[in-house]
C-alpha cells in the first residue's frame, strides 16, 4: 500500500535520507565496528615496525663491506676472495680455491679482520668465515 499524500511521501524519503547518512556517519555501527575504527593506527606509528622486518641496517653494513672491501684489501686477496654476506657480527667471504683459502685462513686473516673493523667498525665485523665456493 503506496501512500498517497504528499506529505507521507516526503516523510518516507526522509526517513530513508535519515537511515543512509546515519549508516554513512557510522551513528549505527555496533561497538565491534566502532572499536576496529579506534584501533587503526597511523602511519608514523607503523612504519618503523616495518622498517625493522626489512632489516635495512643489515643491508647498509653489507653494502657498506662490499664497498670498503676493494679499498682495504689487498687487491691480490681481492681478487681470489669475494664477501657474500653478513650475519650476527660473521663475515661470510667465498674464496675461489683451496689454496688461496689456506694462505688467507693461516696468513692473512688477522689482517683482514683488523682492516675490516677500522674501516666498517668492530660491531659490525667481529668475525670472519672463509669457503670455498
Amino acid at each position: 500500500m503506496l501512500p498517497k499524500s504528499p506529505a507521507a511521501k516526503a516523510r518516507i524519503a526522509n526517513q530513508a535520507r535519515a537511515r543512509v547518512l546515519t549508516a554513512w556517519r557510522g551513528a549505527g555501527q555496533v561497538a565491534a565496528e566502532i572499536a576496529a575504527r579506534r584501533a587503526s593506527k597511523t602511519v608514523g606509528d607503523i612504519l618503523p615496525q616495518v622498517l625493522s622486518g626489512m632489516r635495512l641496517d643489515q643491508k647498509l653494513a653489507e653494502s657498506q663491506i662490499q664497498s670498503v672491501w676493494g679499498r682495504v684489501i689487498d687487491p691480490q686477496i681481492a681478487a681470489h676472495a669475494k664477501p657474500t654476506g653478513l650475519a650476527r657480527g660473521t663475515l661470510f667471504v667465498s674464496v675461489d680455491s683451496n689454496t688461496w683459502l689456506s694462505e688467507i685462513v693461516r696468513y692473512r686473516r688477522h689482517e683482514i679482520l683488523e682492516r675490516l673493523q677500522l674501516a666498517a667498525g668492530k660491531t659490525t665485523v667481529q668475525r670472519i668465515s672463509f669457503r670455498v665456493g
